[in-house]
């Protein structure tokens, strides 16, 4: 069983995240699709359905030169994308929340000492703290995540100065992590959602004893690497689908009605249905990033390490 109150350094907070699924990333994800799986299929139901023609007609427009004949598809069809993009901005967020919250209550309820967790005793923990969750959700939806889109989008537009791609390196590690502190922060303790927010930022920067040298490098070495790597695999999925369009459009006969709309028919429905599941693999492969940062809030929870260490010893007889 994996001991999560204590201190990590660098190196431990990488081969601890990989440990971790390995002792239970079989029972982890299985509950993590049955809880996420409906809301998959329907982003990916949207997308194919709700985007397919107007990706066409953009790719469409652009071979053929006829950039007004796509400003004339969108004013036609300005219902139909209102209504895909709500639709989609709604389980977007939705599932951002769940992503960020399913992590928590699981490694809660493994730093307690469960084993076998079933998809029931998340959902009950998410129905527990079904105040906190719809707290959670409008506070990342149109606070943190905005706020910390402005500042990443601010990073990226300075790359036209050299200073722009350090800033982004930094920016983007430390940012992920406030966020992933405030959730966990959130629901393993007494604070209130600005309160965790404080804390998160704070712990980013110093413990709190205030006594030990700044955790800031070896959280953000830690997040860095985990999205080096995240960026790599999930790269090489998301090109399939790209690789294929550029296969198919280079070695298709000249073919009006594929120029004027290239995914239209059964290619269509392939190069989203692919699509659709590179982002459910990029989506599973995200939660390797925020078990390493969970690791990272109990490395900053040094309140807790001693009353937990001595809570271990005091079971150590009951459990033989």
């Amino acid at each position: 069983m994996m001991q999560f109150y204590k201190k990590r350094d660098f190196g431990t907070f990488i081969t601890d995240s990989f440990a971790f699924f390995k002792l239970y990333g079989k029972n982890y994800f299985k509950n993590f699709l049955l809880l996420n799986g409906l809301l998959l299929i329907l982003m990916v139901i949207v997308i194919v359905f709700g985007y397919k023609e107007f990706f066409g007609v953009i790719f469409g427009s652009n071979i053929s030169g006829q950039s007004y004949y796509f400003e004339q598809f969108f004013n036609d069809n300005l219902g139909v994308f209102i209504i895909s993009g709500i639709v989609l901005f709604i389980l977007s967020t939705a599932l951002i929340t769940i992503n960020f919250l399913f992590p928590v209550f699981y490694m809660r309820r493994i730093a307690e000492g469960e084993i076998n967790i079933k998809a029931d005793d998340i959902l009950s923990d998410f129905k527990s703290n079904r105040k906190k969750v719809i707290a959670t959700y409008f506070g990342l939806t149109f606070l943190v995540l905005p706020g910390a889109t402005i500042i990443f989008g601010i990073s990226y537009i300075l790359i036209f100065i050299i200073i722009g791609l350090a800033l982004m390196l930094f920016v983007g590690p430390t940012l992920f992590n406030i966020i992933t502190f405030l959730c966990y922060d959130y629901f393993n303790g007494k604070r209130g959602f600005f309160e965790s927010l404080s804390y998160a930022v704070r712990s980013q920067f110093s413990y709190t004893n205030g006594r030990e040298k700044s955790p800031y490098w070896k959280y953000w070495g830690g997040t860095l690497i985990m999205a080096i790597l995240f960026y790599i695999v999930s790269i090489f999925f998301s090109s399939i689908p790209m690789i294929l369009f550029f296969i198919k459009l280079s070695t298709t006969a000249p073919d009006a009605q594929f120029e004027n709309n290239p995914f239209v028919g059964s290619f269509g429905m392939l190069f989203f249905i692919l699509y659709g599941i590179s982002s459910i693999i990029s989506t599973l492969l995200m939660n390797v990033l925020y078990i390493n940062s969970g690791l990272m809030y109990y490395d900053s929870r040094t309140d807790l390490h001693q009353k937990v260490e001595l809570a271990e010893i005091d079971t150590i007889g009951i459990n033989e």
